[in-house]
C-alpha cells in the first residue's frame, strides 16, 4: 500500500468514526428535552450536567478527533465515553426480544466503534492530521540550537 492511500484510508477511517460522535453531539443540542428524557428514563443522576458533558465529548473531542488534533488522547477519551455510555443505554441482558436483539446489536456496535478508537490510540491519526503537520512543521525550522552553534 503507497503512503499516500494509507493516509487517505486513515483520514476515511478517521471521519467515520467521528461522524456518530459529532452527529450525535449535533443531535443532543436539537433534542434537548427528549435527550434529557430519555437520560432521566435510564436512570441517570445530574441529567443536566451529564447532557451537557455529553455534548461537549461528543462534538468538542469528536471535533478533535475528525481534524487529527491530540487524536491519541481524543481517541482514548472518546472510548473511555463510550464504556457507561454503552453500558447505560444498551443493557440488552435486562430486555426481552425484539427489544433485547436490537439493544445487543447497538452494544455490539458501540464495542466496533471502541476497537476502532484503540486502534487510532495505537497508530495515531496518520500523515493527513493535525498531529502530523505539527509534527512535521516541528522539524522543518531550524533549531535555535544548531544557529548558535555555527556561529
Amino acid at each position: 500500500m503507497t503512503p499516500t492511500l494509507q493516509s487517505g484510508i486513515a483520514l476515511g477511517g478517521r471521519a467515520l468514526l467521528a461522524l456518530i460522535f459529532i452527529l450525535s453531539g449535533l443531535g443532543k443540542i436539537m433534542d434537548w428535552a427528549g435527550t434529557e428524557a430519555l437520560m432521566s428514563a435510564h436512570g441517570m443522576p445530574a441529567v443536566p450536567l451529564f447532557h451537557v458533558g455529553a455534548i461537549v465529548v461528543e462534538l468538542g473531542i469528536g471535533l478533535l478527533f475528525l481534524v487529527g488534533w491530540q487524536t491519541r488522547w481524543a481517541a482514548l477519551a472518546l472510548f473511555a465515553f463510550l464504556i457507561p455510555t454503552t453500558l447505560i443505554f444498551h443493557h440488552f441482558w435486562d430486555l426481552a426480544d425484539p427489544e433485547r436483539t436490537m439493544q445487543m446489536i447497538n452494544f455490539l456496535k458501540n464495542l466496533a466503534i471502541m476497537g476502532g478508537l484503540l486502534e487510532v490510540c495505537a497508530f495515531g491519526a496518520g500523515a493527513i492530521s493535525v498531529d502530523a503537520g505539527l509534527e512535521r512543521s516541528r522539524f522543518s525550522i531550524p533549531s535555535m540550537t544548531a544557529k548558535t552553534q555555527t556561529q
